[in-house]
């Protein structure tokens, strides 16, 4: 796990170590505000939850079995939150 605005999650046999405390299945992510992108076969790709949160409003699929890492922005450490509060 890197330290900062942007942290670098590897993933484990589908899990992530979202904070130091809590560690959340990768589906989660997909579905979380703070993840940015996701590291699939060495290039990153965008997270469906941000193509939500953006005018792009798309993104290409992803591909859960082949994610080794997930970039997440959440520099209070405040773990999984849905993007369903924000787009509701």
């Amino acid at each position: 796990m890197t330290s900062g605005a942007v942290r670098e999650l590897p993933v484990k046999d589908g899990w992530v170590q979202c904070t130091p405390a809590r560690r959340e299945e990768l589906m989660k992510c997909r579905f979380c505000v703070h993840s940015t992108h996701f590291m699939v076969k060495g290039r990153w790709v965008g997270s469906p939850a941000r193509a939500y949160c953006r005018v792009q409003r798309s993104t290409e699929a992803v591909d859960l079995d082949e994610v080794a890492m997930v970039r997440c922005d959440d520099g209070a450490g405040e773990g999984f939150r849905s993007i369903m509060s924000v787009i509701s």
